[in-house]
Formats: structure tokens, sequence, C-alpha cells
């Protein structure tokens, strides 16, 4: 009960700070990468297999035994309870990657522990579109939306805005963000497949007026403008 009344405290501004606060943390831990060597997309690129996340809702459930079966939420140190084996790390981890962890624990216990691990319902998963857009902020993010789909949620173009040279910044927590040039132009004339790509959850995208030449230096600038903003 205490992790689920912390989970729901958490407003628009705690993670809009976080998604640009993690930003700001990776431009401080490397230098920006030079210009030519930004990524761009030239064909729709395959979505990154998805992490459990805090907050998400698992279902765990066993072939054999059913008597074992469980729904489990995430909490916000990234552990799940499960009967007989207790605590399990789970953030971070692909729903594979979390049947592998458990398998052979739960094989000390119970005999032909076939076990499955799919998420139920997804907590916290959201990007933020930014620019030149009908109504900038937060969005949710709905399996398989794209930036061009996010765009559109956030209320479509303005007149001003140079959809050619969108970026999409992406963030490891590892790694400094990572502008990624895509051309919306060729997305909204039907050519998905080379001016759009599947977004990940806290990416940013960012609609300019002009086309950016050092995206690196701007992702840096932009992000601080936000975070003081926001603050």
């Amino acid at each position: 009960m205490i992790w689920d009344n912390r989970m729901r405290g958490s407003g628009k501004a705690t993670v809009l700070v976080g998604i640009l606060g993690s930003l700001l943390l990776g431009c401080s831990a490397e230098q920006a990468v030079r210009k030519n060597e930004m990524p761009a997309v030239s064909r729709m690129q395959e979505p990154a297999e998805y992490r459990i996340q805090p907050g998400d809702e698992l279902d765990i459930k066993f072939f054999y035994t059913p008597e074992l079966n469980q729904t489990v939420t995430v909490r916000p140190d990234g552990k799940v309870s499960l009967q007989l084996i207790d605590e399990v790390e789970a953030a971070g981890l692909t729903p594979a990657e979390l049947d592998g962890r458990i398998t052979p624990r739960y094989a000390k216990e119970v005999k032909e522990p076939a076990i499955t691990v799919a998420v139920k319902t997804f907590a916290g998963r959201k990007v933020y579109v930014g620019g030149e857009v009908g109504k900038p902020g937060l969005l949710d993010l709905q399996p398989g939306m794209t930036a061009l789909q996010a765009v559109i949620n956030a209320g479509g173009f303005l007149n001003t805005a140079k959809p050619e040279a969108a970026l999409v910044v992406r963030t490891a927590i590892t790694q400094a963000p990572t502008p990624i040039r895509i051309n919306l132009s060729q997305a909204v004339n039907g050519e998905a497949t080379r001016g759009d790509m599947p977004l990940q959850s806290q990416d940013i995208v960012y609609v300019p007026k002009t086309f950016i030449a050092e995206a690196n230096v701007f992702v840096d600038q932009y992000i601080r403008g936000l975070l003081m903003f926001n603050g």
C-alpha cells in the first residue's frame, strides 16, 4: 500500500523533470558527438525490446502449477515479491530475461516450473514533444507510437514548422543523449518507412523553425532551458 501511494503521488512535472534531468546528466557525462557523426533515419527503425519499469503490472503464470499464478506490481525500487522465492529485481529486464532469472529459483521449489512473464499494464511511459507544434508537452507513450503520431497528438505542425529538420533525442542511463535527425515531411507524404521512427519511453521529439546545424549543442541548451522553465 505504501508503494502504491508513492506511485500515484508523482505528477506530470516530476515526470518531465525526470526525463530532462536524465538527459542533462548524460550531456555532462560525455562530450558532444560531432555533427557529422549524428545518426539519421533512412528507414523505419525496429522498436527496442521493452524493458520492465517501476509501476508496471506483471502477470506471472505457471503452466503446470496454476495455483502459483500471480499478478504483481513492480515497486519503485524495481523489485517484485513472488511466492516461495521472495523478492526479485525486475526493473530494467525484458520479460524473457525476468523469466530466465526466476525459473531456476522456482526449480528448487516446484517440479517443472514452466513459467511465462507478461506485462499486463504499462506505467509511467512518457514522451515530450516540443518546438513548432500546437500543444507542446508530455504525452503518454502508446504501443507502436511514432514521432509523427506524437506530433499529431501534440496538435500537429504549426505553419512555422520545418518537419524535414525534426529531431528525436534519445537517452540511455549510461550514455549521453543522442539526437537523431528525422525527415517528417517524408512521413507526411506517405514515405513512413523513410522519415518516421518508433519512439521509446523518455524520448523528446523536437520540431524546429529552421535546420539545426549543431544539433548536440542545441540539445544541451534546449534541455537546460526546459529544466529552468519547469523548475
